[in-house]
Order: C-alpha cells, then structure tokens, then sequence
C-alpha cells in the first residue's frame, strides 16, 4: 500500500514541481544553465568566481529593490540610470569640497527623493503616463550630469581611500562588503513588501487602482512614496558605484534603467502591477549576471554575449505571455 502511494505521489511531486517552474521561468532558465556548465572545464564553480560575480551585480540589485515598488504599484522608472548617475557625482563633488563623506551620502540620497517627488507628482498626481516621464526625466538627469562635469569624469581627490573603502572593502576574509549591503537592502525591502501595512497598499494598488481608493487607501500618497524610494535608492547605487570606481561620470548608468526594469519583469514581478516581489527581482537580474558569466568563462565574442541577453530576455517575457494565456482559457 506505501509503495502505491509512493507511485501516485510521484507524478503529483512532478506535477507541483513543474507547474512552479512553469510560473517562474527565470528559475527554470538558471537551472538550465547551471547543469550545461558542468559539461564544461571552466573555473565557474568555484568560490571566487561566484563572489565576485555576486559582486558585480550587487549595485544593479540595489537599484532593483527599488524599482519593484512602483512596479508593483502598477508603474515603472526608467529614470534610475540618470539618478544612479547624478548620485555618484555629487556625492564626489561635496566631498572634493572638503565636506565630509557622509554629507555627501545624504545629500545623493535626497537628491535622489527629490527625483522621485518629482517623477511621483507627474505620474501619481498628474496621472502621466509613467514610461514617457521617467524616460524623460531620465534623459534630463543625464543632461544635468553632463553640464555637472563638463562631460568628463569626476575623481575623487579628497579622503579618497575612505570613500573608496566603502565599496571595496571585504569582511569575513574575503566576501565583498558590496554583498553585505545587498543583503541588508533585500531584507529590509523584503519586510516592507510583506509585513507592513505600506507594502500591502501597493499590491492592492497594483491589482486594482480604483479599488484600493474606494477601499480607504490612501493610493496618492502610498504611489508617490513609491517613486520617492525608488530614487533614494538608485541615488545610493550611484554612490556606491562611484565609490567602488572612484569616479563619478556622466556615462554611467546609460542601460541601467531599461535593464532593471527588464530584469525585474524577467523575474516575475508584472508591469500590470499587483504582482511580484524582492526575491523575484533578485532572480530576474541574477538570471542575466549569470548567462554573461557563463558565456565569459566560455570565451563567446562580446557581440554575441549581447545577442543572447537580448534573445533571453525575450524568450522568458514571450514564455510568460504564453502561460498566462494559456491560464486565461481555461478560466
């Protein structure tokens, strides 16, 4: 009698196992990756390369945290590449001023709410249309970058090796304390999104705008806070990224906000808004960091590398599409 249960469960297990994969493609695209590169003698599995590809898109995943929330409020910033830009760069030159580093933090910081005051007062208040504004206002932030430092790149020349400790320190030995501050950042924007009354009202809003406002929620307010986050945040990725190159330049962040919000689509959490989350988007960037590390390890030409993020992206978005059809039919 176990032996037949045990059959039965099987196909069950097989089932539950790939509806899961079947609801977070992302996943499956990893999985897939991660077996083909044991056919491969690369040093992929090794500790150092893991670290430092975590590394590498702890910055990205920062800026990521904060775009969840106005995505899932049914919205998007496409401005986060020209904040995360402006951040680094007056954080450097408040310092180069003789101000110490952390006023130059707060003062990125803030610049950055004041980015996303403004991008929630068009959208939110307003009622823009929330890609063209952040496109815009993405556009102009560049501009202000550039009239800033006259085009070319800002050097950090006072207390140098203290700012530029912030981002490449490492603890533990040797774990890069860029990993700390992303896992600091995950689970604070994790518990806001799940447990607080404030991450509960954007998910209501993204599901339903109207519904959430005759329900008694404060949809102005709680939209607009999103968009606020969502630059404080990027404006702290910029300082992070400036200090962990020790320059601030107009040229940074040129992909970033079209990527995040990709990545963050990729992992699960909808542009319609209402659904998703911080692991999600976590898994959406770390599917794209983990394809270009693959492909470095084996040696495929940039160009191609770029082709297949391209083609990946597009895949997963379509194969979602697909599901979600498919789901509505037999509804």
């Amino acid at each position: 009698m176990n032996s037949s249960l045990a059959k039965a469960g099987a196909p069950g297990a097989l089932q539950k196992l790939w509806k899961t994969l079947a609801k977070q493609k992302a996943v499956l695209a990893i999985l897939v990756m991660l077996l083909g590169m044991l056919f491969f003698d690369t040093n992929f599995y090794t500790a150092y390369n893991w670290l430092e590809m975590l590394r590498s898109m702890a910055i990205l995943e920062i800026v990521a945290f904060g775009v969840t929330i106005p995505v899932i409020c049914g919205g998007c910033d496409l401005s986060v590449g020209g904040t995360l830009c402006l951040g680094g760069i007056v954080a450097i030159g408040l310092i180069n001023l003789g101000l110490p580093i952390w006023v130059g933090f707060l003062a990125a910081i803030a610049c950055g709410a004041l980015v996303g005051v403004i991008n929630g007062f068009l959208i939110v208040h307003q009622r823009t249309e929330p890609f063209i504004i952040t496109l815009g206002m993405g556009m102009l932030l560049k501009g202000v970058c550039q009239q800033l430092t006259n085009a070319h790149p800002l050097p950090c020349t006072v207390n140098a090796r203290e700012f530029m400790n912030i981002a490449n320190s490492r603890i533990f030995g040797n774990v890069p304390i860029l990993l700390l501050y992303m896992a600091i950042l995950f689970v604070a924007f994790f518990c806001l999104l799940r447990f607080t009354s404030y991450g509960r009202n954007c998910y209501a809003i993204g599901g339903n705008y109207d519904v959430a406002k005759n329900s008694g929620i404060r949809v102005v307010a709680t939209k607009w806070m999103a968009y606020i986050i969502c630059g404080m945040t990027a404006a702290l990725a910029g300082v992070l990224l400036a200090s962990k190159l020790r320059t601030g330049s107009s040229v940074y962040g040129d992909d970033t906000g079209m990527t995040v919000n990709c990545c963050v689509v990729i992992g699960g959490t909808s542009f319609a808004g209402g659904v998703g989350g911080i692991p999600q988007s976590f898994i959406g960037l770390f599917v794209l960091e983990l394809l270009s590390n693959c492909m470095v390890m084996l040696g495929v030409d940039g160009y191609l590398q770029q082709i297949t993020e391209g083609v990946l992206i597009v895949l997963i978005i379509a194969m979602d599409c697909f599901f979600r059809m498919r789901k509505r039919e037999r509804v």
